[in-house]
């Protein structure tokens, strides 16, 4: 059987909509996302690194509060809470360091169709605390293929469709990997992750969404 998270892998080959990537580079952290909770009874993340170390988890019991994720790590600490925006005419969340419930990190908003804007924009990530936009996400994530740009258009974390090690053998769309650059945050990289899914998941998914009105 393949293994979900080979030590290294080749890239893929692009698919329509998305140009192709460099390589990655030596100093990035390469992670492989699988989506699906070890849990049973459980809708979520689990996430590895390159040497296949539990890294993080999402495990939301289908039978409990839907209006909030935890993002955890290895051992079952919440580093993130992510909460549905209330009362907003778009589609916003609000991240919170660990489990705190006000003055939120980040504000992730689902981009608005605008002919001034670019059709590969697909959410915008603002700081409450500078009043500022500091990232934005271009690009297909359901062809698993985004990059997160910062204020100066620097690419400083991709999504990656995964191959595996194995000729012939392809993963599917719920495994994939999440290439972060060196001075970016690993942890806000992996709620962007989150947050893509519940914004442009397929429709057609048995899964139930993390967060649901």
């Amino acid at each position: 059987m393949t293994k979900v998270y080979p030590n290294a892998s080749p890239l893929p080959k692009p698919s329509g909509g998305c140009t192709k990537a460099a390589a990655d580079d030596s100093s990035s952290r390469v992670l492989t996302v699988w989506r699906k909770s070890l849990l049973f009874n459980c809708d979520g993340f689990t996430v590895f690194d390159a040497d296949g170390n539990l890294v993080y988890r999402v495990d939301n019991y289908m039978s409990g509060n839907k209006g909030e994720i935890f993002l955890m790590d290895a051992s079952g600490t919440s580093l993130l809470t992510i909460r549905r925006k209330k009362l907003s005419l778009t589609d916003s969340w609000l991240v919170f360091d660990g489990e705190t419930a006000d003055n939120p990190r980040f504000v992730v908003t689902k981009n608005v169709v605008n002919l001034l804007k670019s059709k590969r924009l697909l959410a915008q990530v603002t700081s409450p605390r500078k009043n500022t936009e500091v990232y934005e996400i271009e690009g297909s994530y359901s062809q698993r293929c985004c990059a997160v740009y910062d204020e100066k258009r620097r690419r400083v974390a991709e999504i990656k469709q995964k191959e595996a090690s194995v000729k012939g053998v392809a993963f599917g769309t719920d495994i994939f990997r999440l290439v972060v650059q060196p001075g970016f945050d690993a942890t806000l990289a992996m709620a962007i992750v989150i947050l893509l899914d519940q914004m442009f998941g397929s429709s057609t998914s048995t899964r139930r969404r993390l967060l649901t009105n």
